[in-house]
């Protein structure tokens, strides 16, 4: 059976999360770009590219972002925004040679899908050897301790969502997951399953990885990272 993200991330995912849009983007790389300090010069990988929002924003800065997505749907969308390569791969394997990438992004919870721990760090670590020495991995995650103090174990009662849609979210019974159900319209039916790592979880694993982290924010505009922030947005080197 296909994983959940091979199936998900297509033409509905976009209609049900209109507002994910440029201005967010652009206002995302323009933080990065202070505290990494990327010139125009910097190969950068957008791992999860999606519909090539993010590779968009890098371009006009001069950067030569590359966008990686296993979603040919979500690919055929970024081709229409950028003009930047884009490469159809699972990030658990990395087309791309050691050492030849001045940063790498993983933006958006791009990360998280698989079903073991050992498979999000064996990524991570393919993730990191792609780098040059001091190269930069950002990671940008939901802030688990968020979603667990607003997110009921079990699931509830659907909600009405975008397009007609009905929507439900949960956590899973021993609170490692979160779980997000889609209910279309036309009566198909989709599930987002992604491990819920906390900020100190995710900053081992980059440790593990050979990634020291610099910088950890807690949203877009640069705020600390604390419990109550929406995201988990760590900024770190390669040794």
């Amino acid at each position: 059976m296909p994983e959940w993200f091979a199936q998900w991330f297509n033409d509905d995912y976009l209609a049900l999360y209109p507002h994910r849009d440029a201005a967010e983007a652009e206002h995302l790389v323009q933080l990065l770009g202070r505290f990494t300090g990327w010139t125009g010069s910097w190969r950068i990988l957008d791992i999860g590219c999606g519909p090539g929002r993010h590779a968009a924003a890098l371009a006009p800065a001069g950067l030569r972002p590359i966008g990686l997505d296993l979603s040919r749907a979500l690919l055929r969308r970024a081709r229409e925004v950028t003009s930047a390569p884009l490469i159809r791969a699972d990030m658990r394997h990395l087309p791309i040679r050691r050492g030849t990438m001045d940063a790498c992004l993983s933006l958006f919870t791009s990360f998280g899908y698989f079903d073991t721990d050992e498979e999000h760090q064996r990524t991570l670590a393919g993730i990191a050897s792609t780098l040059r020495p001091g190269g930069w991995l950002v990671l940008d995650f939901l802030n688990a301790a968020q979603v667990r103090a607003r997110v009921g174990r079990g699931p509830g009662a659907l909600e009405p969502g975008a397009q007609g849609s009905r929507l439900r979210r949960y956590l899973s019974p021993d609170q490692r997951y979160v779980i997000k159900e889609i209910h279309l319209a036309d009566g198909r039916e989709f599930s987002e399953r992604v491990r819920l790592y906390d900020a100190f979880d995710l900053e081992s694993m980059l440790t593990a990885a050979g990634i020291a982290v610099r910088h950890r924010f807690g949203d877009y505009q640069g705020a600390p990272l604390a419990d109550g922030m929406p995201r988990a947005l760590l900024l770190g080197q390669a040794a």
